[in-house]
């Protein structure tokens, strides 16, 4: 006669649910005490974030994760919505010099028919959102960054999708360790919640795509592209891995087509709303010429390894930058091809990393958060090849010092040798470290590719 199992203790069974309740409980708390808009929508925000936490728990169960395994991203989730809404009612200047300007401009002219007016300079489907929340009565602060969180839960479930679909396995450990360290990963943590950026939106989709392409569903893949770029220019760095895809023939020439139909369907709304063509088509060489006046803008680039206020010829470098940056996609789409026969999720990871690390590093004019897609990716890598962790560590340190740059309005880690100052060396010196392992870990012939 077969043994019946004895019942669960108590204890745990109430662990981790019970301190994840309690985190949740703290989650309401400290929404109930923003300073915006008043009792009720502290009490919106805090149900938004409890939602958020519940939703995000349904690709875990998709994926078939329940019983200890659920309960411990319970936890997990519990914390990171904590986090969150302790960063809630920080107003960066970039809020107040740009989003809130943008929000108010749209209450103030008609929600979305102002959408075909110059305003901003993001591309049409984040003005559709900004226009959306122009009708709420609700603070523009708490609903931006309640955009971005949404998101957050997204990019997570992406790292689960990608790394379940690597390793072949979807209910395995090393999928949800990736969703839960995206979860709490400071510059993700940051981004949105304490920053009030969007960069998950894009690094979600991104994510999503990487997915999609693995398990061969090429037009989904390609479409979800489409729409990260339609979001934000900085999906272009990692753009050319279709093209390396197509190459190793794991997708065909016609599933890119599917890239302009859907960065049209994006973007129709807006044409609809009566925003010119020229405008909606121009928005990103708008963004590429309104910096240009500096090198770098506190990103760990390779124009940060130039010391403090040394005057330098900006033009000859900054194209000495693009071009180098071009040669190195090349490079990624060369290698792929002549080795197309033993591709793999090894390569396939590799060849993301060097593009997201790379052109990034290379290019002229980068920002503090454009090594978001690094972020990530790096972090994915690592938790389907453990002995990447390093290039993770290197990516997230100098990628989070950047953040604080901006911040704290204070550089992290200063260097001052032979009567020069370089601000950010050591970060950038971090990313180059980082490249250079990637681009190891691609070009080493014999690796892992059974994997």
């Amino acid at each position: 006669m077969p043994k019946i199992p004895s019942p669960a203790p108590r204890a745990q069974l109430l662990f981790p649910w019970l301190p994840g309740a309690l985190l949740l409980a703290g989650v309401f708390w400290r929404c109930s005490s923003l300073t915006l808009g008043g009792p009720a929508v502290g009490w919106i925000t805090g149900l938004c974030l409890l939602l958020w936490t519940g939703l995000a728990l349904l690709p875990l169960r998709r994926a078939g994760y329940g019983g200890n395994k659920l309960a411990l991203a319970f936890l997990v989730l519990a914390l990171a919505a904590l986090l969150r809404a302790m960063c809630l009612d920080h107003i960066t200047y970039d809020y107040r010099d740009f989003l809130s300007q943008w929000a108010a401009f749209f209450r103030e002219n008609g929600g979305f028919s102002a959408i075909k007016e110059p305003v901003g300079d993001y591309n049409a489907p984040y003005l559709y959102f900004m226009a959306a929340i122009s009708y709420l009565p609700f603070p523009d602060l708490y609903a931006i960054k309640l955009f971005s969180i949404l998101f957050d839960g997204i990019l997570a479930w992406g790292g689960l999708r990608l790394v379940g679909a690597l390793s072949g396995r979807k209910d395995g450990p090393a999928p949800l360790t990736a969703y839960l360290l995206l979860l709490l990963l400071p510059t993700v943590v940051l981004n949105g919640s304490f920053w009030g950026q969007c960069d998950a939106l894009y690094g979600a989709l991104v994510l999503h795509a990487m997915a999609s392409a693995w398990e061969d569903h090429p037009k989904t893949s390609v479409a979800l592209l489409a729409v990260a770029f339609s979001f934000k220019l900085q999906t272009i760095f990692l753009i050319p891995l279709w093209g390396g895809l197509w190459l190793v023939r794991k997708l065909r020439f016609s599933h890119l087509l599917v890239f302009p139909a859907a960065y049209a369907v994006a973007v129709l709304p807006a044409l609809l709303l009566g925003k010119p063509l020229a405008d909606i088509l121009g928005v990103y060489f708008k963004q590429a010429g309104q910096y240009s006046y500096a090198l770098v803008f506190n990103a760990p680039s390779l124009f940060a390894l130039i010391p403090y206020g040394v005057d330098v010829a900006q033009q000859p470098l900054a194209r000495a930058g693009i071009l180098a940056a071009f040669a190195l996609c090349l490079f990624v789409l060369g290698w792929l091809f002549f080795h197309r026969s033993r591709f793999s999720g090894a390569q396939f990871l590799a060849a993301a990393a060097v593009l997201a690390l790379g052109v990034p590093f290379l290019l002229p004019y980068m920002h503090e958060r454009y090594f978001f897609l690094a972020d990530v990716v790096t972090l994915v890598w690592a938790v389907w090849d453990r002995r990447r962790i390093p290039i993770a560590l290197l990516t997230q340190l100098a990628s989070l010092s950047s953040y604080c740059v901006y911040l704290r309005l204070q550089y992290t880690m200063p260097v001052h040798l032979f009567g020069q100052t370089w601000t950010m060396a050591l970060e950038a010196l971090c990313i180059l470290a980082a490249l250079l392992l990637s681009l190891g870990a691609l070009l080493r012939r014999r690796d892992d590719f059974r994997r």
